[in-house]
């Protein structure tokens, strides 16, 4: 009985976890909806301006959202309880959204995307950190974590997939405003859901109740410390291993906008491909809700995969090569675009070919994510561990916010080509990464020592960014 006790979540990690739902629900939806909004026409309800004014808008939502939780943790750090700081981030984004149901110019889409980053950077960070402390068992974390993630997920299909037929009945306008709406639910929810937190996030962290006055003076002492050799070759590993992580980023995020704007015909009225099924327009967001679907169903398949792996004689693929395969999956995903545009012809193409597309781009996504919160987790100096955590959260910040500009200057070309040397970077990249894989475990190789400093990091898990996009 005991151990069934042990075992049981809290209630307030529920709490966190529909937070995250409702959050999802709206930030995915709005995120086609103002790249779509800004190139629709003037008489539809849109701004009227260009796919590429609409990548760019879209890549700053996604690139500000990334950099706002860096500031967003130092608050909840240093001045002010995070727990207060969920509701109030909620509330902000909220506030964005309403903007965005009334905005009539590029500044005001502007506005919402500031709204909801700084909503963001309250939100985010401080709704990982209060999970992680819910928690006295901290072996528990992993797997509370990964059913969080699943809490992601649903709340972005659930989202995307009532958003994409709602815009067709009704109006942009309509669509931000429900965004709106269920973020005031979500803010007044998690209020309610206080008393079942205890004492976590109630004060700022550096006030950590878990945190004796021994173990502070320790870090001191510790930061005054040289890094040793070990320490500087793990920095150098992540620093390296970020620069993958732009490049795939980069180009899981440019994904989404050809098929908004090439293969379906948001505010360009020039489809490549028959969205129809019978009578009924399929939603370009939909793409958005498949992926999330995916993503659900791939998590446990591959949690399976991994542990038989684990079982044989020479145990399971490292962490490297599972993120190569990842980058390689991103580029075969790619050639499946451009096969689609070369096998077409002057028809238009089967929706087919987006499916596949879209099922191909979630397989990488689902092989590469876990190079995220843990690897820098687990082998960053526990003294950088913040520095090694605003470099890896910087590298998709980089990634969100060049994305726009990558596909204006794809459209300088023919598709085709465009893509084709897209996937050949991708593979290309994926295979270095391969080769590289015993190099990098010599940098990180792990002794006794660096075990005991994961398991304090496990405990206190960092709070800026999410293992992957979501």
């Amino acid at each position: 009985m005991e151990n069934v006790q042990k075992q049981k979540r809290p209630l307030g990690f529920y709490v966190c976890s529909l937070a995250f739902t409702f959050e999802r629900f709206a930030f995915y939806s709005a995120k086609w909806l103002l790249t779509i909004f800004v190139v629709a026409n003037i008489a539809e309800g849109g701004l009227g301006l260009t796919p590429a004014d609409g990548a760019k808008m879209s890549a700053n939502l996604v690139a500000f959202t990334y950099l706002a939780p860096l500031f967003g943790s130092v608050i909840s750090d240093r001045f002010i309880g995070a727990r207060y700081l969920v509701p109030v981030g909620m509330v902000l984004m909220g506030a964005g959204y309403l903007v965005g149901a009334n905005a009539t110019s590029p500044l005001m889409a502007n506005m919402m995307i500031i709204l909801v980053s700084i909503g963001t950077g309250l939100f985010k960070p401080q709704t990982n950190a209060i999970t992680g402390r819910l928690f006295k068992d901290k072996k528990q974390l992993d797997g509370a974590f990964s059913i969080q993630y699943s809490f992601v997920n649903v709340g972005s299909f659930i989202g995307t997939t009532i958003m994409g037929s709602l815009t067709l009945a009704t109006s942009y306008s309509f669509s931000f405003t429900v965004c709106a709406i269920v973020m005031f639910i979500g803010a007044v929810g998690f209020i309610f859901g206080w008393r079942y937190l205890g004492e976590a996030g109630k004060r700022p962290f550096k006030y950590d109740e878990n945190r004796e006055q021994t173990d502070v003076i320790k870090e001191v002492k510790e930061e005054k410390k040289p890094l040793t050799t070990i320490e500087k070759k793990r920095v150098g590993a992540i620093v390296l291993v970020s620069f993958f992580s732009v490049i795939f980023w980069v180009f899981w995020y440019l994904a989404y906008m050809p098929v908004y704007f090439y293969w379906g015909a948001d505010g360009t009225g020039a489809a490549h491909a028959n969205w129809f099924l019978g009578n009924f327009e399929v939603p370009t967001i939909w793409f958005d809700s498949l992926n999330a679907l995916m993503c659900i169903a791939l998590g446990p398949i591959l949690a399976k995969l991994w542990l038989k792996l684990s079982k044989r004689p020479q145990g399971d693929l490292s962490m490297f090569k599972k993120t190569s395969l990842g980058m390689i999956t991103l580029g075969i995903s790619y050639v499946i675009f451009t096969a689609a545009d070369i096998f077409r012809g002057e028809a238009l193409a089967s929706l087919l070919w987006i499916i596949a597309f879209g099922m191909v781009l979630s397989l990488g996504e689902m092989l590469f994510s876990p190079l995220g919160n843990s690897f820098v987790s687990k082998y960053s100096p526990p003294r950088l561990l913040s520095v090694m955590m605003a470099v890896w959260t910087f590298a998709v910040f980089i990634a969100g916010k060049s994305y726009g500009w990558i596909y204006e200057f794809t459209l300088k070309f023919e598709f085709v080509n465009a893509y084709a040397t897209i996937a050949a970077i991708a593979i290309v990249s994926g295979i270095i990464l391969w080769a590289m894989d015993g190099k990098l475990k010599g940098l990180v190789v792990e002794d006794d020592e660096e075990e005991e400093n994961f398991e304090t990091a496990a405990a206190n898990p960092p709070h800026d960014i999410d293992n992957t996009k979501k």
